[in-house]
């Protein structure tokens, strides 16, 4: 499995029948890109979030899954569980996968080149979706706004211009002068290490706060916007986000400040009734008891690790799709802008 330094900046790319992706990992100290042919690289590359963000992840297993299309000994079926299973939060990755497996059980001249295909429509339509997006959120920002977010929602997180970040990226390239307050994002300061570094290549003014900062932040005024993404949204309106979010969501609406919600809609899950019904992922303890690479608690200790919460739709101010601003109650336009996308399982 060969690795690429470079300094370009492409999160995720399908060169000569390979994946070529960009190890987050490694960032913001070194771009270094990670080709591959085999699909269990890409499972591997998922699950220690050397790619990451809900619509990446789902990008990056479409491609996988087309990898194992190319080898007919590969069940494809055993596959795209070994894929799916990965990160059971964020629902991006199951609707790609499915996607994928469709394409292929459909094709009648070769499943390799019809997954490979339909892969790169999913990358496509979601670098389409962030532009729409990031249009159509903008709008709801101020100028002059100082707007707060949480882990990584931008190109890192898409293969686009983001989410949240597209957002936030296309106020400030329609010159609405916003700053930003980047949360560093424990445990893996995807914050500090990855949204600030999109931030600074973008030019748009920012500032890191740790994640414990935001809540006193919105109630003395400073902060006239939370803007975050979602990795799974219920048929209720109930956001599945990084761990974090439900506190900012709860600040800022006992301080009368609107938290948008920015996701394409792969992230809306018509088959979960409400936030309750998503599962959670619960990811290793050790990465709460090491700060960086460096173990800094009682030889003891042990740590609770859930990736994600939820944030009920009732401290939504609105959720930002590529097919426009939903306002809640959120029930009746979640089931026409999902119902447009879904997948059969």
């Amino acid at each position: 499995m060969p690795v690429h330094t470079d300094h370009s900046f492409e999160p995720i790319a399908w060169r000569g029948g390979l994946l070529r992706f960009l190890d987050q990992t490694r960032l913001p100290g070194e771009v270094c890109y990670v080709e591959t042919g085999d699909y269990r690289d890409v499972a591997d590359a998922i699950r220690r979030l050397a790619v990451r963000g809900a619509p990446l992840i789902g990008i990056a297993a479409a491609y996988g899954l087309a990898l194992a299309a190319r080898d007919w000994r590969t069940d494809l079926h055993d596959a795209a569980a070994e894929l799916t299973a990965t990160r059971p939060t964020a629902v991006n990755l199951a609707w790609a996968v499915r996607r994928v497996l469709a394409a292929a059980d459909r094709a009648t001249a070769g499943r390799g080149p019809a997954a490979a295909a339909e892969a790169r429509r999913i990358h496509e339509q979601q670098v389409e979706d962030d532009l729409r997006m990031g249009d159509a959120g903008a709008a709801l920002i101020a100028r002059g706004s100082t707007l707060l977010t949480h882990c990584n929602t931008g190109a890192l997180a898409t293969g686009g211009i983001g989410t949240a970040l597209g957002v936030i990226k296309t106020a400030h390239r329609q010159g609405k002068d916003v700053r930003v307050l980047v949360d560093e994002t424990r445990p893996l300061l995807q914050g500090a290490r990855l949204t600030a570094w999109e931030l600074e290549r973008e030019g748009v003014p920012y500032r890191l706060i740790v994640d414990a900062a935001a809540a006193g932040l919105i109630a003395s005024g400073e902060v006239q916007a939370v803007v975050v993404g979602a990795d799974r949204i219920a048929a209720n309106g109930d956001v599945a986000n990084k761990v974090g979010t439900y506190g900012l969501a709860l600040a800022a609406q006992a301080h009368g400040v609107p938290l948008y919600v920015v996701a394409p809609s792969s992230t809306i899950d018509l088959l979960t009734p409400d936030g309750a019904s998503i599962t959670i992922e619960h990811r290793d303890g050790d990465e709460v008891l090491s700060f960086g690479w460096m173990r800094d608690v009682p030889g003891g200790a042990t740590a609770l690790n859930p990736a994600f919460d939820i944030t009920p739709a009732c401290h939504i101010s609105a959720i930002v799709t590529e097919r426009g601003v939903l306002h809640p109650p959120f029930d009746a336009a979640l089931r026409e802008t999902g119902a447009a996308v879904a997948v059969p399982r």
